[in-house]
């Protein structure tokens, strides 16, 4: 896409916090070209805070943006369906401290977005090029950045779970690969972790109908989405997080065993040294181009419009 996007029409949706359990509104309201994602805190007089790694809190269990002590959390559901539609500006107006967990998944927030539609700018939509590698370990837990001409993602976990691990997921990222291949993964969570959660002020809205629950062998609220629904969640975590480079990327991801707190120090120590990476268009991106047009599109969410 040589355009930067934003959405056609307001979108809204609603639920609780799977940390705070406060029930929230999200709503999605289209922007200019630059402005980017935007979170506004309807509850706190409009207070905007940008969807960008400068502005990264807390990322334990969810990833948490905050400006001058104004927090909002667990933004990675919906920002990685922003990230993977093309929506390059966006306000996102909440009006509570968490977004809504939904049904654990992502694809509720494409639900909405399809409903939104898109709409063409007339600003060129700037990639960030990743030029040379770029990786991060914590013990086994490691991610790396390389050079691509387009946004790819491995990403492997291994819960030693009799139905957790081990698992790999090796993926094109598009629109319609992300709508079909990773939005609907659920967030997880094992049995035996849930009380020293709660005692930490955490998962207070978890349940069986936000999450996919383990005891030590088996799927207390099954059936999986898919066989390898864990990895893929995973993935979906990986994007929403990466997302705050703030530039769609061209570049191949590898995540072994990683989480929030890697994922957040990669995109960190990506911006912080800018000889890793150059901002490109379409046109100055040999080859980009036809393969962005040749990209599978998810028509209902290309109702562009100048």
């Amino acid at each position: 896409m040589a355009y930067q996007l934003t959405i056609q029409r307001p979108a809204e949706i609603e639920g609780i916090g799977l940390h705070t359990a406060v029930r929230s509104r999200v709503r999605l309201v289209p922007a200019p070209a630059d402005t980017g994602v935007v979170f506004r805190r309807t509850d706190l007089d409009n207070f905007e805070i940008a969807a960008h790694a400068d502005n990264v809190a807390r990322v334990s269990y969810a990833t948490s943006l905050m400006r001058q002590s104004v927090l909002i959390s667990t933004t990675e559901h919906l920002l990685a369906a922003l990230y993977c539609c093309g929506i390059d500006n966006v306000f996102v107006e909440l009006d509570a401290l968490e977004l809504p967990i939904l049904d654990g998944s992502a694809k509720p927030f494409i639900d909405i977005l399809v409903q939104a539609g898109t709409r063409r700018l007339r600003r060129k939509r700037r990639y960030l090029r990743v030029l040379k590698p770029l990786e991060v370990a914590d013990g086994d837990r490691r991610i790396g950045i390389y050079p691509a001409n387009e946004f790819r993602i491995h990403c492997f976990v291994d819960y030693a779970h009799p139905s957790a691990g081990p698992q790999q997921v090796q993926l094109t990222v598009n629109c319609e690969s992300f709508s079909r291949e990773l939005a609907p993964a659920r967030t997880f969570t094992f049995v035996k972790e849930l009380l020293a959660l709660q005692r930490m002020g955490l998962i207070r809205g978890g349940s069986l109908a936000n999450a996919i629950v383990m005891d030590d062998q088996c799927i207390l609220n099954g059936p999986l989405r898919f066989p390898d629904e864990f990895v893929r969640h995973k993935a979906l975590d990986l994007i929403g997080d990466v997302a705050l480079v703030g530039r769609p990327l061209l570049a191949r991801i590898v995540a072994h065993k990683a989480g929030h707190a890697l994922h957040t120090q990669l995109v960190n120590r990506l911006l912080a040294d800018r000889s890793l990476w150059e901002e490109t268009t379409v046109d100055r991106a040999p080859g980009l181009a036809s393969r962005t047009a040749a990209l599978p599109v998810v028509s209902r969410l290309q109702a562009e419009a100048d």
